[in-house]
């Protein structure tokens, strides 16, 4: 009887104490507080110099962070991002030559924070000399076209077209002229190293060699144009930077301008014709110069030509070679009022270039081109 009482006293009891613990446990989980995302960067922003030079940023962040600079060519940010704490990062600037002050933003991000560091670059005072890596345009030209034979591994047949000829062809010369390579996969042409290579061999008992084209359907009319070119040795070549005429309709009447040529059998000795009907190989009576180029057999020169209606004049590494005025004498003696088109070739033999003989024990040979630009008013 005495445990029924306190049987029946006690479940009030556990009832009310079970509520009190189930409702405990079931309650929401007081939050902890988040920790607090920093992102600092010292200095806060650059101002440089027109020197090229590294600026080095100390990032301190909480957690994993990225950077990155606006997408310009003079200013580049390394690395890409870091982890949680103190680093480095470093910004690198290429020299301003732009003779303006120049700026940028370099963005540092980690979560949902972001964080611009301002970069201005000054400018010198004074002339600086010329990139080497950088196309200068001569005074009162700008750069309409140019190749630097720096992509793929062939020439780019919407710029260049090759010439398809056989031994004979012209000049009485000895090589096949083929479509970039022989029946056999042996090439005439190719990029390699950052220059055209033009090659002229012997294979099958032909001699084949390459000539090349450039916008061979449009030309230019006038201009400034300038190719830099390692020329091969060897009794028999007869390597050659030339333009002849889009609208061609017979020579010499058309016209032909001969920037650059030169025979092995007289190495070294580059030259710059000039042919219409008033003035031809033919009967001597060409307008041509002749100069001495150490070094042209097998080290890259800069051979120009300056070509405007009033005069015509050819460049050695800057030097004058030839100068041509116009006498306003008609058609006959200056048919160089029209477009016309680049030419680069290496011939084997001909009237000229093999006429001391050849010597067939020096090839191959290999004529290079750096880049062809052409520059107009």
């Amino acid at each position: 009887m005495m445990t029924d009482v306190i049987t029946k006293g006690l479940l009030p009891l556990c009832a009310a104490t079970l509520f009190i613990f189930s409702c405990g446990c079931g309650s929401e989980p007081v939050p902890s507080t988040p920790a607090e995302v920093t992102l600092s960067v010292n200095p806060s922003s650059v101002n440089a110099s027109f020197e090229a030079q590294t600026v080095v940023l100390t990032v301190t962040a909480t957690g994993d962070w990225g950077v990155a600079a606006a997408d310009k060519d003079w200013c580049t940010v390394s690395p890409s991002g870091g982890i949680k704490g103190t680093s480095d990062v470093k910004v690198t600037l290429a020299t301003n030559r732009t003779g303006k002050d120049r700026e940028n933003t370099v963005t540092f991000r980690y979560g949902s924070k972001s964080l611009e560091v301002p970069v201005k670059q000054g400018f010198s005072q004074e002339d600086l000399p010329p990139d080497p890596g950088e196309i200068v345009a001569p005074e009162g030209y700008h750069l309409v076209w140019h190749d630097e034979f720096d992509e793929g591994t062939a020439l780019d047949p919407d710029h260049w077209t090759h010439e398809v000829k056989s031994a004979g062809w012209v000049n009485n010369e000895l090589q096949n002229y083929v479509n970039h390579q022989t029946s056999s996969g042996s090439v005439v042409t190719e990029i390699q190293d950052g220059s055209l290579h033009i090659h002229c061999f012997k294979e099958g008992g032909k001699i084949y060699s390459g000539r090349v084209y450039a916008h061979v359907k449009q030309g230019w009319k006038y201009g400034y144009i300038e190719g830099r070119i390692k020329l091969p040795k060897g009794k028999g070549t007869w390597p050659a930077f030339w333009m002849m005429p889009v609208n061609y309709t017979g020579w010499p009447d058309s016209g032909e301008i001969d920037i650059m040529e030169e025979v092995g059998y007289h190495p070294n000795y580059v030259s710059s014709s000039l042919h219409a009907n008033a003035h031809v190989h033919t009967n001597n009576t060409q307008v041509t110069k002749e100069m001495y180029c150490a070094g042209a057999e097998g080290d890259y020169h800069v051979y120009a030509i300056e070509w405007t209606h009033e005069k015509i004049t050819t460049f050695v590494d800057g030097k004058v070679l030839l100068t041509y005025a116009n006498r306003n004498l008609g058609h006959d003696d200056w048919p160089y009022d029209a477009p016309f088109y680049v030419i680069l070739n290496l011939a084997w033999g001909g009237n000229w270039g093999g006429s001391q003989g050849v010597d067939e024990s020096v090839l191959p040979v290999t004529m290079s081109v750096d880049y062809v630009r052409v520059f107009q008013k």
